[in-house]
């Protein structure tokens, strides 16, 4: 009995609870802090999102910024026809070899062209020698999977086996693909030559009087090292003296 007076006092208790907590008025905001809200809300309304239109225009305006300026320092004339310079070689070579040499001129631009377009014909020649051969051997491939193991190039009578003139094959394309790689490698050093020439001379000035001497000197010998000196703690040597300006 005792049992059942229990559970129906925690019944009626939480009956209770559960009628005051729905009872119980909900919290309600003033007038000001009403306004408050409506006032955030408007903001929020207002502010617009920046479009991709507008942030490209932004981006590009920083740039242009970033060009005259140097933290926050506005550039001179000088300053930016130096730049120009220095970035219109490497530019230019990268349309056509030599050309950035040339507009960096110097005593050595006529040095520096036959070096360079020597260099692209070397590599040229050499594409040419390699896939000449690439194709002779695919088409001499091609022919004896097509004639069952016939030769038809006289030259080619030695390799008896097809593997073997597929495999001289897959040689000669790769060396014909490392060509092109090279030349381009190529192309880009004449790039990076003329980015660097226009950087030392535009931008960077060490002077043309290196003050460069050869004079006689008596260098310190080693001891652990072999020497004909029998025993003397000095040798005869040269000593190359550069002054940077």
């Amino acid at each position: 009995m005792t049992k059942y007076l229990v559970f129906i006092f925690f019944l009626l208790c939480s009956l209770v609870g559960f009628s005051q907590v729905e009872t119980t008025k909900k919290p309600t905001l003033d007038s000001t802090a009403l306004n408050t809200l409506d006032s955030v809300k408007a903001a929020q309304d207002t502010v617009k999102k920046e479009t991709r239109a507008e942030r490209k225009a932004r981006e590009k305006a920083e740039k242009e910024r970033e060009k005259y300026y140097y933290k926050d320092i506005l550039k001179d004339s000088t300053r930016l026809a130096i730049e120009e310079l220095s970035t219109k070689a490497w530019r230019r070579s990268l349309i056509a070899p030599g050309w950035g040499q040339i507009t960096n001129g110097g005593k050595f631009v006529w040095v520096k062209l036959p070096i360079i377009y020597g260099g692209l014909v070397a590599g040229y020649m050499t594409f040419d020698y390699w896939n000449w051969y690439y194709k002779k051997f695919v088409d001499e491939a091609a022919f004896r999977i097509d004639n069952n193991g016939a030769t038809n190039d006289p030259d080619l009578e030695g390799y008896q086996s097809l593997d073997g003139l597929i495999r001289a094959k897959d040689n000669y394309r790769r060396y014909r693909d490392m060509t092109i790689l090279v030349t381009a490698g190529w192309w880009g050093l004449n790039v990076l030559e003329a980015y660097v020439d226009s950087m030392l001379r535009f931008r960077y000035d060490i002077g043309d009087d290196l003050g460069f001497k050869i004079t006689p000197t008596m260098l310190p010998t080693s001891n652990l090292a072999y020497n004909m000196n029998f025993g003397r703690q000095f040798t005869p040597g040269v000593k190359l003296t550069f002054n940077f300006k």
